[in-house]
């Protein structure tokens, strides 16, 4: 008998942990179908040349079954998910997992059936986002009053930097990079790793741990080939997909505090708020979360709630 092949993707280094979640999810399928059921596994779209969203015309065709992808990509096809460009909608990485493990994570899934087309799997890690810059500590956001700052073009994001006295320089990411490499912008907001894997450690020597945004990338597959499976090969691919979450958050938060670890070691000087400091950091945002809440039904707050 003929094995069934199924192809996975994604938009990171093989050695990240986005692809040590692929090569969990691979190897769980292969071991649990005796090799009847074989994973393809493209690390980096990016290498052959070809634009990170692909994956989604690729997933969409049925050409690939499944990819990971920041959530924020869909919010416009799917516009439950913006709730997590909310700021300071989680407190920490467990209370994010139980709401996107639990009644939140069902909610989100239904409605990426509903709008995208795509079965939702499950939701990795992709790190709190932190404030960095050339200049000097922040510890307030009147730390922050007239800075520059690089982020990803959406209108929340623009908010809350506006609401920190900031001038907010939304630019794609290659272009980003480029002008903080210019020095074209005083500072930028990313996860850690991130923040390494773009060069701007080399650049930023103060890091402020505001945790204002959470990022998650979901597992994305297609509708019509998980439909098509057996139930005994749909459960082992949804064991798959959970070891493989499981997995990838484990080596995210790993990475996150070897990241500090080495960025400490070679002068980059952290910020740690007290709770006094972030709690005036979520008051000043509240323009930003305002803005948030009036883009998503009230049902999937409470969802959210810890």
């Amino acid at each position: 008998m003929k094995a069934q092949r199924l192809l996975i993707g994604g938009y990171g280094p093989k050695e990240s942990a986005h692809g040590e979640g692929l090569a969990t999810f691979r190897q769980v399928i292969e071991r649990e179908t005796d090799g009847q059921v074989l994973v393809d596994v493209i690390w980096n779209i990016m290498e052959q040349g070809r634009p990170n969203t692909d994956l989604f015309d690729m997933v969409e065709s049925g050409e690939m079954f499944l990819c990971y992808f920041s959530s924020s990509y869909l919010g416009d096809r799917v516009p439950h998910l913006n709730i997590l460009e909310t700021p300071y909608l989680f407190h920490d990485l467990d209370s994010a997992h139980r709401a996107l493990d639990g009644s939140l994570g069902r909610a989100l899934a239904e409605a990426v059936r509903v709008g995208a087309g795509f079965e939702l799997l499950g939701l990795w890690d992709n790190g709190f986002r932190h404030f960095t810059n050339r200049h000097h500590p922040v510890r307030s956001p009147t730390d922050c009053a007239g800075m520059t700052v690089r982020l990803q073009p959406n209108a929340v994001h623009e908010e809350l930097i506006r609401s920190w006295g900031a001038i907010p320089v939304p630019v794609d990411l290659k272009a980003g990079i480029e002008m903080i490499g210019r020095l074209e912008v005083d500072a930028q907001e990313n996860p850690l790793a991130n923040t390494v894997a773009y060069g701007v450690d080399k650049l930023h020597r103060f890091v402020t741990m505001t945790g204002h945004l959470y990022g998650a990338r979901g597992l994305f597959a297609h509708a019509p080939t998980w439909d098509s499976f057996p139930p005994d090969l749909r459960a082992t691919v949804s064991r798959a997909a959970q070891e493989a979450v499981s997995h990838q958050r484990e080596a995210a938060e790993a990475l996150e505090a070897k990241l500090r670890t080495r960025l400490e070691e070679s002068g980059t000087e952290f910020v740690d708020l007290t709770p006094e400091e972030h709690a005036a950091f979520i008051e000043a945002s509240d323009p930003a979360i305002v803005l948030a809440h009036s883009g998503v039904p009230v049902e999937l707050f409470e969802l959210a709630a810890p």
